[in-house]
């Protein structure tokens, strides 16, 4: 109950006199009337702690990454069994070289030279890099003009169609320049994933916000920049997760030819001495360079389409 010192509407059943006396004493003794109001205060409950809202528990985990449970137990599973085929090859009549153990593996891992991993990481990104560039300035021609893409679209699908192998002979026919082969062919393999995307996803922008965007006359440039590209956004980060897995696989299969540096031509250098641990533990220098690319891009989505969450 409030002390008779603090500011409360009269109360019933309590004498005038005795209500008037109440305030004469408290105004007598400002003090002591803080005290008792400041006392009775601190005696009720403190206020429930909030509760996040369902909008705010989704943004926080996409923040926070963590390698799930069952990642890890899958990974340890199969250590185990890749452990225990080493140790019985022999008996099944396969030579011991051909299954190595996780030690011999991770010798391997120490002999990695980081020269050759900035090397290919240098020409995967560079070639998404322009091959992004002309993904989508060929997805804004495609999308502005109709005849345009009737012409395009075919030319883009037979080069989509056209298998790796062909493209790296190609290559190897066309070019001198070991660098430019590999470029071209990654681009030429990239580049059409991202227009084909590109143009789906402005193909997908609705028709109500397209004609509102258009009712306050803005130029091509603010239509682009103000409606399509985030519209377009979502798909496009999807894509480059695609593009990025593909790259890395077509990367490997272009350094193979001619290449003297990467991580391609370890795997040839490993393949010529039948060295299997070398051949896995480069293999798995591609697969943690992929995860991390893709933690990245997953960092970069998660800050850009914040308002998702």
């Amino acid at each position: 109950m409030p002390s008779a010192g603090c500011l409360t509407p009269s109360q019933p059943g309590i004498p005038l006199k005795r209500r008037a006396s109440g305030i004469r004493s408290s105004a007598r003794s400002p003090r002591a009337s803080i005290q008792n109001c400041l006392t009775t205060r601190s005696s009720m409950p403190p206020d429930e702690a909030r509760t996040p809202t369902p909008f705010e528990e989704p943004r926080r985990k996409s923040m926070m990454p963590s390698l799930p449970r069952e990642t890890i137990i899958s990974i340890m599973l199969f250590a185990a069994v890749w452990q225990g085929m080493s140790y019985l090859a022999p008996s099944l009549g396969i030579p011991a070289f051909a299954i190595p153990g996780l030690g011999r593996i991770g010798e391997s891992l120490m002999k990695i030279t980081p020269i050759d991993v900035a090397v290919t990481l240098g020409r995967v990104l560079l070639a998404l890099f322009v091959s992004f560039i002309i993904g989508i300035f060929v997805a804004v021609l495609m999308y502005l003009s109709d005849s345009v893409e009737r012409y395009l679209r075919p030319m883009v699908r037979i080069l989509m169609a056209v298998p790796v192998v062909s493209w790296i002979l190609f290559a190897v026919l066309w070019f001198k320049g070991v660098e430019f082969r590999i470029i071209f062919v990654l681009v030429v393999v990239c580049a059409p994933v991202f227009t084909v995307d590109a143009l789906d996803n402005m193909r997908e922008v609705s028709r109500d916000l397209k004609q509102m965007i258009r009712s306050f006359r803005p130029t091509p440039f603010q239509f682009f920049y103000k409606l399509m590209l985030p519209a377009i956004t979502p798909g496009i980060l999807t894509s480059w997760k695609i593009t990025l897995s593909l790259a890395i696989r077509v990367v490997t299969i272009a350094e193979l030819v001619g290449a003297v540096t990467g991580i391609g031509h370890r795997l040839s250098v490993a393949q010529e001495l039948f060295s299997v641990a070398d051949v896995f533990a480069w293999t798995l220098v591609l697969v943690v360079l992929l995860f991390l690319l893709e933690a990245l891009i997953v960092q970069f989505e998660t800050r850009v389409l914040r308002w998702r969450a």
